[in-house]
């Protein structure tokens, strides 16, 4: 069976309200698009029936993934991206936050030469149509601030749930990865850039959903991941295979 064109990686839990909405919108794009594609769902040990739902949705080539117990949206993410088979590899939220009709202009960014390509929210041009509460915002310019210091210089926002990786670059990231929680985007832009990967980041359109499942405790955990990830480097956990830094 030939590789698709493009793989699309849903990290899910608890999302039986959601994602069948999504996956619907999702379909109806992929379908008119007209380029081979694949949808895995990465069910993080949900207790409702996001699992069962991803299966009846009848979208075309979808597999569910199923976490044994709630591991971890960077689990879940890394699962499905090593899963995946697609050239083109799009990680979105389950709620499509960013609109999934955002994907040609990553894909032409990508296409001129981006390994990956990071949806932004902070550069100019970004449409932001629902905003985060302003402690949510007020926390995520902080944390950029100290991500910029300590891992990835010059990236803007690197938790937007909208990203392009090229097979290689997603491969080769994501096996290094180690981070379960939600700085696993951090760790994978910061492995991706230390093998001489381009990361290109890109406005786009984005809209705050109130049923977020990003608690405060766990955006809170994301600031000392930001030392695990320089100490991992410290001791050559990211080097890849035969040595090369």
């Amino acid at each position: 069976m030939s590789a698709p064109f493009l793989s699309v990686v849903i990290p899910a839990y608890n999302e039986a309200e959601r994602l069948p909405q999504s996956l619907k919108r999702l379909h109806a794009f992929l379908a008119a698009w007209g380029r081979s594609y694949e949808v895995l769902v990465v069910d993080d040990g949900s207790r409702d029936d996001t699992a069962r739902l991803a299966r009846e949705s009848g979208v075309p080539g979808l597999t569910v993934l199923r976490n044994e117990g709630n591991r971890g949206k960077g689990y879940s993410v890394r699962r499905g991206m090593l899963a995946a088979r697609g050239d083109h590899r799009l990680m979105t939220d389950a709620d499509l936050s960013t609109p999934i009709e955002e994907l040609p202009r990553l894909l032409a960014t990508q296409d001129a030469g981006a390994d990956v390509v990071i949806g932004s929210r902070a550069l100019p041009g970004a449409n932001i149509e629902v905003h985060q509460p302003w402690y949510r915002e007020n926390m995520g310019r902080v944390f950029n601030l100290l991500v910029r210091a300590l891992a990835v210089p010059g990236l803007r926002d690197t938790q937007c749930g909208f990203k392009l990786w090229s097979a290689r670059a997603a491969n080769e990231a994501f096996a290094a990865a180690r981070l379960d929680g939600f700085s696993f985007d951090v760790e994978t832009l910061f492995v991706a850039r230390r093998r001489g990967y381009r990361i290109v980041e890109i406005p786009v359109t984005w809209r705050n959903d109130a049923a977020t499942r990003v608690g405060m405790l766990g955006g809170f955990l994301a600031f000392p991941d930001l030392l695990r990830i320089r100490f991992n480097q410290w001791l050559g956990r990211y080097r890849a295979e035969g040595g090369r830094p």
